[in-house]
């Protein structure tokens, strides 16, 4: 069985997984959209440190596996899933799902049925000529069709399209048949924003700043850094020189990794309505009562399991 730790960002979800996973002996495995790049950490979030606990190193999966620059897609993210499962159901090694990108989980979760999708560049000159409610309007159509990416940016927005545009082929993935039990992380407001305000300073001092500086300085060019996601987007504006200071960086971001964290839990809760059952979790108690409750809940299932 698969156990999954989803959450917002900034719910503590890394921490708690880890907690999970050395009292369960299991491997994580990332499923973050962002953590699959290398030398890409303070702005992804992947917090390494997080995976020693007691002194005890947690093994975790997908996660430094392309060059920035790269893109990943949500049919290989589930190939290189399917792969690291496997092997792991192959020496009964306990897993943990853990991650804040929704539509990567749930495409684990739902066992999506997905098939690679080339890029079209004259569809995508097309699709360029769309206002974002018309591109929006077109995906909407295609709701049943769940080979996609998230919609977060223009870009992404046409590459769903694309996506939801293109006729299977016969490479699809077979879906696997795995059985989940799935936690969720939830805060209030008041605690997201106060985690989220604290997380984004810490970030800045560690030096997110020039992080991005060095992948620049690396040639990757400021449009495929901000495919990346809201940190790398509003630093490369910065560095750019189209937003001023670091005081106005830090309100801007501030703002945009809120309004993203509220697009998760609205993300979470549409997988509740979409057929998979989350229990929540409330991110305000200790790590100890988590831990509590999701192993009397483990426990509660394979009861109910054995007398089925």
């Amino acid at each position: 069985m698969l156990i999954a730790l989803l959450g917002p960002t900034a719910s503590g979800k890394t921490h708690l997984a880890v907690a999970l996973a050395h009292e369960m002996g299991a491997h994580i495995i990332s499923a973050d959209s962002r953590q699959l790049y290398r030398r890409m950490d303070i702005g992804t979030g992947k917090d390494l440190s997080e995976y020693v606990y007691n002194d005890v190193i947690i093994p975790y999966h997908l996660i430094d596996i392309y060059e920035p620059g790269e893109q990943c897609n949500l049919f290989a993210y589930q190939q290189m899933f399917y792969n690291v499962y496997n092997q792991l159901s192959a020496s009964h090694t306990p897993m943990i799902l853990c991650g804040g990108s929704g539509m990567y989980a749930e495409a684990i979760l739902r066992n999506y049925q997905l098939a690679p999708v080339a890029p079209d560049i004259e569809l995508r000159k097309r699709l360029e000529k769309l206002s974002d409610a018309e591109l929006t309007e077109i995906l909407a159509a295609h709701q049943t069709l769940h080979n996609s990416t998230d919609t977060s940016s223009r870009k992404r927005l046409i590459r769903a399209v694309e996506i939801a545009l293109a006729s299977p082929t016969k490479t699809a993935t077979q879906p696997q048949d795995i059985e989940s039990l799935i936690f969720a992380i939830d805060l209030p407001q008041h605690a997201r924003w106060q985690r989220i305000e604290a997380r984004l300073t810490a970030r800045l001092e560690a030096g997110l700043v020039e992080e991005v500086q060095s992948l620049l300085n690396e040639e990757i060019a400021p449009e495929n850094l901000i495919y990346y996601g809201l940190e790398y987007k509003f630093v490369t504006l910065y560095l750019l020189g189209k937003i001023a200071t670091r005081e106005e960086l830090f309100r801007q971001l501030n703002i945009a990794i809120r309004q993203f964290a509220k697009r998760q839990m609205t993300y979470l809760r549409g997988m509740e309505r979409r057929g998979l059952q989350l229990h929540w979790l409330n991110g305000l108690e200790t790590t100890e009562t988590l831990l509590t409750k999701i192993k009397e809940t483990i426990r509660q299932y394979g009861s109910r399991r054995a007398n089925a």
